[in-house]
């Protein structure tokens, strides 16, 4: 895996970039050109390193926390945590002062430079898991997807200004794609999520389906949940089907990446549904030739529909 020059020496940020050989797409792969990468991977580096400070899963041993400025007191402190994150990304924008203190935001630097990238998807991140520390639960599925807009999109977004691609109708079609990959995981990490309190299911939903907080407790999911998970990964593929116009816009190895990003839905999606839409003992996940022959699919579908 290629990692930001920046963040090589450092044990933390090394762990945090490691994680994306566990996402259910392919963050940085090896076809992309070697700028790309790099890119990519100082992008996943933040955006990993917000989520890990708003679910409390930062490295052990406290490095984040020192690199950042916090003080002993306050490192299991994830909201002032998560303001010390934002004081050094503002750092990363800054022509005046020290620079960023984190390796992972010195990584971020170059990349903001070269790309010329804007401050706001970064900000909507760290607003998405912000909001993570306040609202446990969503009544509706707008309010849902109006979290998705600071917590998935603003990801694609930055894929596509880093690959100079960025158009209103692909950022549009990439929004719906992001939006799918989250909720996909949403319902992957059902139980986990519960275990934090949270619920990314809408209460209008789980009322329409006759599904209480103590059936997502439960050790297997009941004929209730199931149609609730079913009802919900739907939704995701209906958003995933933008996608494939996304992938027939562009052309070369971004094609390859994009088809990576749906195929890798869809083949989540498909665990979910092979899965019985159990999704409760644990998150059902896609395997290596499943994501293989749905990005096959999605790059053949976009080739007909050009």
């Amino acid at each position: 895996m290629t990692r930001p020059r920046e963040a090589r020496e450092d044990a933390a940020a090394t762990a945090t970039l490691d994680k994306a050989a566990h996402e259910n797409f392919p963050v940085a792969p090896f076809f992309l050109p070697r700028a790309w990468r790099e890119d990519l991977m100082a992008v996943y580096g933040f955006a990993r390193l917000v989520d890990d400070i708003g679910d409390g899963d930062l490295a052990p041993g406290g490095a984040d926390a020192r690199h950042l400025g916090l003080e002993p007191g306050q490192s299991e402190d994830r909201l002032a945590a998560l303001d010390a994150l934002e004081a050094d990304l503002h750092r990363v924008f800054s022509s005046t002062g020290g620079g960023p203190r984190h390796p992972l935001m010195r990584a971020l630097g170059p990349t903001v430079r070269s790309c010329a990238l804007t401050p706001e998807p970064f900000l909507g991140l760290l607003e998405a898991n912000r909001q993570d520390q306040k609202v446990r639960r969503y009544g509706t599925y707008g309010e849902l997807l109006a979290y998705c807009e600071l917590s998935a999109n603003p990801v694609g977004r930055l894929v596509l200004q880093i690959t100079g691609t960025a158009s209103p109708e692909r950022i549009r079609r990439s929004d719906a794609v992001c939006t799918a990959l989250q909720i996909a995981e949403h319902l992957q990490d059902v139980t986990e999520d519960l275990g934090r309190d949270r619920i990314y299911l809408p209460a209008e939903d789980m009322a329409r389906f006759h599904v209480g907080e103590t059936d997502l407790a439960a050790p297997s999911a009941g004929a209730a949940v199931r149609s609730l998970v079913a009802f919900e990964a739907e939704r995701a593929r209906e958003l995933l089907a933008e996608g494939v116009p996304l992938v027939g816009s562009v052309h070369g190895r971004l094609k390859l990446l994009l088809a990576g990003f749906v195929g890798g839905g869809r083949a989540a999606l498909g665990a979910i549904s092979a899965a019985g839409f159990d999704v409760l003992p644990g998150p059902p996940g896609p395997t290596a030739p499943g994501l293989l022959r749905e990005v096959g699919n999605v790059l053949r579908r976009a080739h007909r529909e050009r």
